[in-house]
């Protein structure tokens, strides 16, 4: 199936009240993995990179890994720069052939957060199919080594949502609803669902027009997820698990095979775990055979 941009099969998943996976990867046997379990699964499927390990392993090395891997696959699959907020890196990385782009700008004020990502839409909008999505309002926690502390997380305002859909052009819409990056430090964060479904209401309510995201899946408990899923979420962001699934499977095989100097197996073991939580995350995403 052709490797595709994420607003269709998330206008599908918004219409079907299903979520699609977004799983980011910091290398190349994540990224196999993810893939290979999509078509396991028959799930549609978004590999996400953030700024840090696309910078290290390259914006070109990462789109020709991809397309080698998803171009062949039976399931939709699309390409996010994930969290960039470097206007000039995101335009960067959709030329090279990042099929979906996060411009970050939830901490530049609304009118300079509306004027950058709209240019970066722009841009991509020019190049072809590719999507963008925005964010209104901050995530607290930790992504790609950047910090926000929970007292300095800001909500987002659902009255400036629809605007900032409409001015900024963006097609997919991530507002921040009390989630966070990382390892919850609380066994049951305080999620705004009120707020999310006002959302939902106010930028999707005549037709989906920008599917909204959820970011910080990593710990929230099933139940969490499943009525956010039920309230519009289209997308959902997976990060921490998988870097936890991945370093955890290669240290207790190095542990139990110390004398062992084989890096193949070694891949191979962290290659299993991450497979063992996509397809978690599928099945609870509901997406899990939703792949045409």
């Amino acid at each position: 199936m052709p490797v595709v941009s994420a607003k269709g099969m998330l206008v599908d998943a918004a219409v079907h009240a299903y979520a699609v996976g977004a799983f980011n990867v910091t290398n190349i046997i994540q990224m196999e993995a993810v893939i290979e379990t999509a078509v396991e699964r028959r799930a549609p499927v978004i590999i996400q990179t953030s700024m840090t390990p696309t910078k290290f392993l390259r914006p070109e090395v990462l789109v020709a890994a991809f397309r080698a891997l998803a171009a062949p696959a039976p399931v939709p699959a699309c390409l996010h720069l994930d969290h960039c907020t470097d206007a000039a890196y995101a335009r960067h990385c959709a030329d090279l052939g990042y099929t979906n782009i996060m411009f970050d700008g939830s901490k530049l004020d609304f009118e300079e957060n509306v004027r950058v990502t709209r240019e970066v839409v722009e841009h991509c909008h020019r190049l072809g199919d590719i999507t963008v999505e925005g964010e209104l309002g901050t995530v607290s926690g930790v992504e790609d080594q950047v910090r926000v502390a929970e007292n300095e997380a800001e909500l987002c305002d659902p009255a400036r949502s629809r605007e900032y859909v409409e001015r900024t052009g963006v097609d997919l819409f991530a507002p921040a609803i009390g989630t966070a990056h990382g390892v919850y430090l609380t066994e049951n964060p305080k999620i705004d669902f009120e707020r999310f479904a006002r959302i939902q209401e106010i930028v999707n309510g005549n037709g989906i027009v920008a599917p909204l995201i959820v970011h910080g899946g990593t710990g929230l408990k099933p139940e969490v997820v499943r009525r956010l899923v039920a309230l519009g979420g289209a997308k959902f962001n997976v990060s921490t698990d998988l870097k936890l699934a991945s370093i955890d499977a290669t240290y207790e095989y190095i542990t139990a095979h110390r004398t062992e100097y084989n890096p193949g197996k070694i891949d191979s073991a962290a290659k299993q775990a991450v497979i063992a939580r996509v397809s978690y995350w599928m099945d609870l995403l509901g997406c899990a055979g939703k792949a045409p």
